[in-house]
């Protein structure tokens, strides 16, 4: 079962002829792939390959001969799963990798540690980012709409897999639900343990392309590929009935060749999707509300309290959701936090505004507090009246310009 707004791209051509094989075609080298290699040669390279999984020390590599462990390339870009590269020969005569070719497609997430504004590159050169949204647990909308978002900005082209159909009566709502919460992009129900959905999936995939599979731990991946593999390539594990959270059963991300030529690239269950840079993906994510912003009467609307507003008029009107919206402002608000971590002027830039903010709103305090101390009543009588008031009156007009620009501030 598929909700389509179009077919998805296909970014590769068909598979090589037997007699002119050179790469790794189970793990998706075409003609297409030939080219590349073709158009971008580097010193020592003598033949394509792919990077199936990289280890703590070591790279497994594919090549037109078999699969190899090479350790990683002194110098260039660190290699990642799903970058096809070139293989050489060091001085010794022992085989290294001599390049990685420029990236058609690379998905990234800011990394664990949340001071950091470093990427951490999941997969690259995939033609489909499948997000993996099971049936028999909560949806988390802010989750599927920020994966999406990085999904669009890879270069690749999102695609929304339910899974685990067959377990869930509500299995019609929530693919409603998602297929609202995905705006435009495909959907496709499956059910890997009866087989329902899969050769739809499979018509989505370009001869030799490579599908990305993201979710949560338990949210049925590894058995998505095992029924489209046709084999047990990736462990399994049960899901706990009371919260619907599964273990790892993928430690680590990894090409699985499919029959026919495509690939498929199993990721761990990832806990948190904290974007790195949204470029394009915010405006494919959330294009209705740059229509929005558009219909504004100023150009430089804020959106909050400014007359004219068209996304406040859409809020009330209920054309648009509390909800998306409230998301849209929390990305918006992490994708500036990470640039000021980036871009040390817009830090610093920031950092001023802020103590601008915090020196503006003390004088307003301070000033707030003298005004009621010198209109609490009886304040000024007494022995000190005069003494006051005298003061007050020699110094009249110097301390009426102070508070003057007390209350303006």
């Amino acid at each position: 079962m598929s909700h389509s707004s179009g077919p998805a791209q296909s970014r590769a051509h068909g598979p090589l002829p037997e007699d002119d094989l050179a790469g790794p075609v189970r793990y998706g080298y075409t003609a297409g792939i030939a080219e590349r290699f073709a158009a971008s040669p580097v010193p020592g390279g003598q033949r394509p390959g792919r990077v199936i999984r990289v280890d703590r020390t070591l790279v497994l590599v594919a090549d037109g001969a078999g699969t190899s462990h090479l350790p990683y390339p002194r110098d260039g870009e660190r290699p990642a799963t799903g970058d096809w590269v070139w293989l050489g020969q060091n001085a010794a005569g022992e085989p290294v990798i001599a390049g990685v070719l420029p990236r058609h497609s690379e998905l990234s997430r800011k990394r664990a540690f949340e001071s950091s504004s470093e990427a951490q590159v999941l997969g690259a050169n995939m033609d489909v980012v499948g997000i993996v949204v099971p049936v028999d647990r909560p949806l988390t909308h802010n989750r599927l709409e920020r994966t999406l978002v990085a999904a669009w900005d890879s270069g690749a082209t999102p695609l929304v897999i339910i899974t685990k159909a067959d377990l869930a009566a509500v299995a019609d709502e929530v693919v409603g639900t998602v297929v609202r919460q995905a705006a435009g992009v495909d959907v496709v129900t499956t059910s890997a343990e009866h087989g329902d959905g899969l050769d739809e999936l499979l018509t989505r995939l370009p001869p030799g392309g490579t599908l990305v599979l993201l979710g949560p731990s338990g949210a049925g991946k590894s058995t998505l590929i095992n029924a489209l593999a046709g084999v047990s390539s990736q462990e399994t594990g049960a899901v706990r009935a009371g919260d619907g959270k599964g273990r790892h059963t993928t430690t680590s991300r990894e090409l699985v060749p499919l029959p026919g030529g495509a690939v498929l690239m199993d990721t761990p269950g990832v806990r948190g999707f904290g974007i790195f840079d949204a470029g394009d993906g915010m405006g494919e994510m959330f294009g209705d509300l740059e229509e929005l912003f558009g219909q504004c009467r100023f150009s430089d609307c804020a959106h909050g309290r400014e007359p004219g507003c068209a996304v406040q008029a859409a809020l009330a009107e209920g054309v648009l959701d509390d909800r998306r919206w409230a998301s849209y402002l929390k990305l918006q608000r992490e994708l500036a936090a990470l640039a000021r971590r980036h871009d040390a002027a817009a830090r610093r830039a920031y950092q001023r505004e802020w103590h601008q903010k915090i020196a503006v709103a003390g004088k307003s305090q301070r000033s707030a507090e003298r005004d009621s101390y010198e209109n609490a009543p009886g304040h000024g009588s007494g022995k000190n009246s005069g003494k006051n008031g005298g003061k007050s009156g020699r110094g009249s007009g110097k301390s009426g310009s102070k508070g003057g620009r007390r209350r303006s501030s």
